[in-house]
């Protein structure tokens, strides 16, 4: 009679490999970015905001951490956002307490975003714990192993944003056919 793990995940009798497979990693990267997919929208649930405010948030804190000004159009050029949206973000993060417009230190006509102290009190709070159990992690990590993560997970962001270029070019095409255009190219 057969086991039921006598046999791999392919179904065949072959036997398991000693290590992951491809489809293993990719299968593992997908399931870590639906995990902090769902981390994202509990946080945004928690915080009482949408991805962009969390977005800028962050930015806000890591800027502030760096001893950097944040002035609207940082925040706009980052988000890829218009100024009007850029206003209106920063209406709600003030009104959520997340935020304060304050004068810009050294020219008396431009102003400042600054995340408030509580702002950055609740983030350490809301993911603190997630955040040091990964910071653990990485640090049990050899330096072997580090570069061989970095340079997977940096060959990765490139494929994806590769395939993100791609994209824009067909989007363009397409445009350019609908309008009768000739397709611009690179």
């Amino acid at each position: 009679m057969e086991r039921p793990d006598e046999y791999g995940r392919s179904g065949y009798w072959y036997p398991e490999a000693g290590s992951a497979s491809t489809v293993d990693v990719l299968n593992l990267l997908r399931r870590y970015r639906a995990a902090e997919t769902a981390m994202r929208a509990r946080t945004r649930s928690v915080m009482g905001m949408n991805e962009t405010d969390l977005m800028a948030l962050r930015f806000l804190l890591r800027e502030q951490r760096a001893g950097r000004i944040v002035r609207p159009i940082d925040l706009a050029r980052m988000l890829d956002i218009s100024t009007a949206s850029t206003t209106t973000l920063i209406d709600r993060l003030e009104k959520g307490g997340h935020a304060r417009r304050e004068p810009h230190p050294t020219d008396r006509r431009a102003g400042v975003v600054v995340p408030t102290a509580s702002s950055d009190d609740e983030v350490r709070h809301t993911l603190g714990a997630m955040h040091r159990r990964m910071l653990t992690l990485v640090d049990e990590l050899s330096d072997a192993e580090r570069v061989v993560i970095t340079r997977f997970l940096a060959g990765m962001t490139a494929a994806i944003e590769e395939a993100s270029d791609l994209d824009a070019e067909l989007r363009e095409v397409v445009r350019s056919h609908e309008a009768g255009e000739e397709p611009t190219t690179r």
